[in-house]
């Protein structure tokens, strides 16, 4: 990467804010002062762009003090104090203001920054319904263009230069990629065809709304919905500043809401009803939002298909953001294919096993309903798979015992994991029958005058791959035999990064149920059948010792005193690989990207939130170091093993994060060059000083 590798903005962030004040009726002066007040902290904190309320400058609920000369003339001294005010703040300042032009009085937003107005952008739709009377007072900004004259009547402020007027504009930094926002004002948002929505197609990367918006009961879920669907659709940021404190009372009451969307997540919002004024803030992922666009083709088709408009007024600003590390303001999942909500986490994984189960049940009803042949391990990859074949048969009508399950004792397995897949089998009903690989592995070895043949202790990848790949070539035999297919196991996880035997192993089956599920997420699927009462108590007792068990290929023996066998000492924390597969697969990020990220969540586990069932044993930190050479590991395993995916079998997607199928989410030659990847994943520090 270019720049501090430390700097959120130099990371492709942008830090907002959307803000609530307490408004004076009809006294722009005082309300003035509240605004700065806050633009001056946020100053201190790095904000990009600070959002107030509509009509802040004078309050929303002032009926016809709108009209009032000495209320006009008020506003006009109060957007000069704002823009003699920013010339030594940092923030974007967007306030909401009546102004008047030629013969009509407008509802706009007022944007300023560093001593300049750039733009007033009049409120496009006025409502006009229930306890709404805008046309009362106000002109249908929809359709205007052109410019404005905040001079005065008076000629005496020294912004007298006409400012560009209208809702056909974006604003753009010059010196922050993808920093391009647009305004709208409250209604804005509640019309079919928002000016957000044409905005996003234009070029706007963020949508900033400057709301009244009264409250009543539900109104605030009805906000978060349109503000989430409008984010979502239009692939943006959306920050919405709502009033609050010291609006008029008369027939109305206000909540002070403010919320900051990004692409349907919601990033921060404040507590309702405060008497005080307050904010919030986030750092909105520019660099994200790109990308989405970037690989969402349908976006810019949409654009095209749009009929034949003015073009859009963009007005430039520099910025000049800071390079140093001023923090990371926003939320990261350190597990992100797995929410951190319990009812969210319920939600999608009733929905991922249920995908597993359909995608199985319709494979066998079109094979002409075969047996399943399934090899049963004891720990997580096999057990899960055997948790979804059962659902699959129950709800096919078919007997449990059409699952042949085998268990394939090698050189290092353990009695407690050959007891699990044992237990598992009888408590589930499904006949187990125990098939020990080590006469025929050792014959095979011998054959190839490996030393191991002959009991010499060299435990290399041969010794490894020739047990792995007997398993399977006795499952495929087996299939053959009596009448069946043979069931994968494997999961996304161990995809990516080539933890599989190639060929005649557990890279082939005839049908992968796990192939779509981060190794992350099967942990958490397994607690959910027993939470939710898929199987009987028996059942539930062998996979809590499941869960229990060390995540081990089992494949090479322990010497005495030694620990077993861990595959997260070999290719890492599950929980850090599935992170960067996320941030790679889903975003297509940099890596250098990605460990700042990375870094930001793992750093401190006594920071964030942690999914449901976490215990404080399994709560891990990781160093920058440490996070920089996994990440380097699962780089050249992830480039290096696209031939075991090229010809990866069928199975399901489950997760949005996406899939690593050939025919799906992901096509890559097998003979790619990681080079790229390590060059800027160098450009990390190791340590930070």
């Amino acid at each position: 990467m270019k720049g501090n590798f430390h700097s959120t903005y130099d990371q492709g962030f942008a830090r907002v804010a959307a803000c609530t004040t307490t408004v004076h009726i009809g006294d722009p002066a005082s309300n003035v002062a509240g605004i700065l007040d806050t633009c001056r902290e946020l100053s201190s904190r790095s904000v990009a762009i600070a959002v107030f309320p509509e009509l802040c400058l004078t309050g929303y609920a002032i009926d016809d003090l709108l009209l009032q000369d000495v209320v006009l003339d008020a506003v006009l001294d109060a957007i000069e104090t704002v823009r003699q005010a920013s010339r030594s703040l940092f923030p974007v300042i967007i306030v909401g203001a009546p102004l008047q032009r030629g013969n009509r009085l407008y509802n706009c937003a007022v944007v300023i920054h560093r001593g300049q107005v750039l733009g007033v952008v009049p409120k496009s739709h006025l409502p006009n319904y229930r306890e709404f009377y805008e046309k009362r007072h106000f002109a249908v900004g929809a359709g205007t263009t052109g410019m404005i004259d905040l001079s005065g009547r008076q000629k005496s402020h020294a912004a007298s230069t006409e400012i560009p007027f209208g809702p056909d504009q974006l604003f753009r930094a010059t010196d922050l990629p993808d920093l391009t926002f647009h305004v709208e004002v409250c209604e804005d948002l509640w019309v079919p065809v928002a000016p957000s929505s044409q905005a996003a197609l234009a070029g706007a990367v963020v949508e900033v709304n400057l709301s009244g918006s009264p409250i009543t009961v539900g109104k605030s879920r009805q906000r978060h919905e349109l503000c989430k669907v409008t984010s979502s659709r239009n692939l943006q940021a959306y920050v919405y500043a709502a009033a609050g404190p010291g609006e008029s009372s008369t027939d109305l009451s206000w909540d002070g809401q403010t919320m900051i969307y990004e692409n349907g997540s919601l990033l921060a919002a404040t507590d309702r009803f405060s008497p005080e004024p307050g904010y919030c803030l986030a750092d909105i992922d520019l660099d994200l939002l790109r990308q989405e666009r970037l690989r969402q083709g349908s976006f810019d088709d949409n654009a095209l298909a749009q009929p034949a408009q003015a073009p859009w007024r963009t007005t430039i600003f520099t910025l000049d953001p800071p390079h140093d590390d001023i923090g990371l303001e926003r939320p990261v999942n350190r597990f992100p294919f797995v929410p951190n909500d319990p009812d969210q986490l319920a939600q999608d994984c009733y929905e991922a096993y249920n995908i597993q189960v359909y995608g199985l049940r319709r494979r066998l009803e079109s094979m002409g309903s075969p047996k399943i042949v399934i090899g049963v391990s004891g720990g997580l990859d096999s057990t899960h798979a055997l948790l979804v074949a059962a659902k699959a048969m129950d709800q096919m009508g078919r007997p449990r015992t059409d699952i042949l399950a085998f268990t394939m004792p090698g050189f290092a397995t353990t009695d407690h994991t050959k007891n699990n897949a044992l237990d598992m089998c009888r408590a589930l009903g499904i006949p187990c029958e125990v098939l020990d690989i080590r006469p025929a592995a050792t014959q095979m070895l011998k054959g190839m005058s490996h030393p191991a043949g002959d009991g010499a202790e060299v435990y290399d990848v041969t010794f490894e791959n020739v047990q792995a790949g007997l398993r399977y070539d006795y499952l495929f035999r087996i299939a053959n035999q009596r009448g069946g297919i043979v069931l994968g196991t494997g999961d996304l996880s161990e995809l990516a990064l080539g933890w599989c035997t190639f060929g005649v192993g557990d890279q082939m089956s005839h049908y992968g149920v796990n192939t779509g599920v981060p190794k992350t997420l099967i942990q958490h699927l397994i607690r959910w059948c027993i939470s939710s009462g898929q199987f009987n108590e028996a059942t539930n007792v062998v996979l809590e010792s499941v869960l229990g068990t060390e995540i081990s290929p089992e494949l090479v023996p322990a010497r005495p005193g030694e620990k077993i066998q861990s595959t997260q000492a070999k290719i890492g924390p599950y929980e850090l690989q599935d992170f960067t597969l996320y941030h790679l697969l889903r975003h297509g990020m940099r890596p250098s990207r990605i460990i700042f990220l990375s870094h930001h969540a793992w750093r401190d586990a006594s920071v964030g939130s942690w999914p449901p069932g976490f215990r404080d044993e399994d709560r891990h930190s990781y160093d920058l170091s440490a996070i920089k050479d996994w990440t380097r590991l699962f780089l050249r395993r992830f480039v290096g093993n696209q031939f075991k995916r090229s010809t990866l079998p069928n199975g399901p997607k489950v997760v949005a994060g996406g899939s690593l199928s050939p025919r799906g989410d992901w096509r890559m030659p097998s003979d790619a060059v990681v080079r790229a990847w390590l060059d800027d994943l160098e450009t990390v520090p190791d340590e930070r000083f």
